[in-house]
């Protein structure tokens, strides 16, 4: 989907890595919440509280997923998944422009 109708956006950014990653909160009309933000080249390792689906929308990057031991490249546009409760790294080499969904389970 690459526009999102009735939806609600929370104003206030959300700043990681001061200021190397930031994004914006939006929920949808079915009250999923996704985020919509932009990666500076970095390396970066995040914790998921719940599962995870990364969508790349453009950029050039490396992951390095829960209990892999090889890093995959990553290239727009492409997706991929992360588990609740794990820690994923990422290697950005270009601006990344991604938006990060919640949903229930995976």
């Amino acid at each position: 989907m690459s526009v999102f109708s009735n939806v609600q956006v929370h104003k206030a950014a959300n700043i990681y890595y001061e200021g190397q990653v930031t994004s914006r909160t939006v929920i949808l009309e079915d009250g999923q919440k996704v985020t919509l933000g932009i990666m500076l080249p970095g390396n970066y390792e995040f914790g998921t509280a719940g599962p995870e689906i990364m969508e790349i929308l453009s950029g050039d990057l490396r992951v390095l997923l829960p209990g892999e031991q090889d890093w995959q490249e990553i290239q727009e546009p492409t997706s991929f998944s992360v588990p609740g409760n794990s820690s994923f790294k990422l290697e950005i080499r270009t601006v990344t422009d991604y938006c990060c969904s919640y949903p229930a389970e995976l």
